[in-house]
């Protein structure tokens, strides 16, 4: 009896080389309102084997291959002001604009022919989800990271070299084979261990066998909870006391050491001039209106 042919996989669609087009989209990121944009080929995420296989670029669209990754940051003076209704709204509408990016992005390099997907920055549909499932179905942070925009931090944000971890990240999946961008060569938190000291929950402990620390998930998303009851979340402590980043010279908020006496000085004294204005902004606006 004559064999019978097994049947073909269906062939994977060749990917687009072109370089030429990466200053253009990288040009178009900005225009849509990025300040920051990186390229990440998705062979990296095989090469670093920090992230599951199944959360990777390729398992969940095998058409991906390269991933471009984009950024808004935190303005840090709002960011002192956590937690508060002001940084809720900053908090807010960075989601909102880096979903818009993200969507504008992807539709304008499909109507060019590259077929490409968008990734909302937060996948996940409530706070009580996350304490049943506390991942999301990718990681811009990773992703961030292999597209050489920062490192990851005991507190496992990412840090950036103009920002700090007070930035939000958003990331688009194309078929165009881009040339990636040179990731940083070496690690930008210092271990200096304040995120880990002034979380409000403990929910951050550094470890000895590397720079990445232990997060208690479940500790940060029931304090988030409670935040949102208040309408003041998210919290952001262990981004506001980060002491990497360009954006504390700008702001000129080099020192820490006010953020390790702030809890004590405003219960001691709400008229504190070193803190006055943040007093102000969270008597406003959030249910309870508590100062510290």
């Amino acid at each position: 009896m004559p064999k019978r042919p097994r049947p073909r996989s269906p062939a994977r669609p060749r990917p687009v080389r072109s370089d030429n087009l990466k200053p253009e989209v990288a040009q178009h990121v900005r225009a849509l309102g990025a300040s920051v944009v990186g390229f990440a080929p998705v062979e990296r995420w095989a090469a670093h084997g920090e992230v599951p296989e199944s959360y990777r670029p390729e398992a969940i669209w095998p058409t991906a291959r390269t991933v471009v990754v984009f950024a808004v940051p935190m303005l840090l003076p709002v960011l002192e002001s956590t937690p508060s209704i002001n940084y809720q709204e900053m908090y807010d509408t960075s989601n909102r604009l880096l979903d818009d990016i993200g969507y504008r992005l992807a539709t304008w390099l499909c109507e060019r022919g590259h077929a490409t997907v968008f990734l909302p920055r937060d996948g996940y549909g409530s706070l009580d989800v996350l304490l049943e499932n506390p991942l999301g179905s990718f990681s811009h942070t990773y992703a961030a990271k292999y597209a050489g925009l920062g490192t990851v931090g005991v507190s496992r944000n990412l840090l950036t070299p103009k920002w700090g971890p007070r930035v939000r990240f958003g990331s688009v999946f194309t078929a165009l084979q881009l040339a990636g961008d040179k990731e940083l060569p070496g690690e930008l938190c210092n271990r200096c261990g304040i995120c880990e000291r002034l979380c409000p929950t403990q929910a951050i402990r550094a470890r000895t066998d590397g720079i990445i620390g232990d997060l208690d998930k479940d500790a940060c998303t029931r304090h988030h909870i409670e935040l949102k009851k208040e309408t003041r979340w998210p919290c952001g402590i262990c981004a506001k006391v980060c002491p990497v980043g360009q954006d504390r010279r700008l702001f000129d908020s080099r020192s820490t050491k006010r953020y390790l006496d702030e809890k004590t000085a405003i219960e001691a004294n709400p008229a504190d001039p070193r803190y006055r204005g943040l007093v102000h902004l969270r008597r406003h606006g959030s249910r309870g209106a508590r100062i510290v």
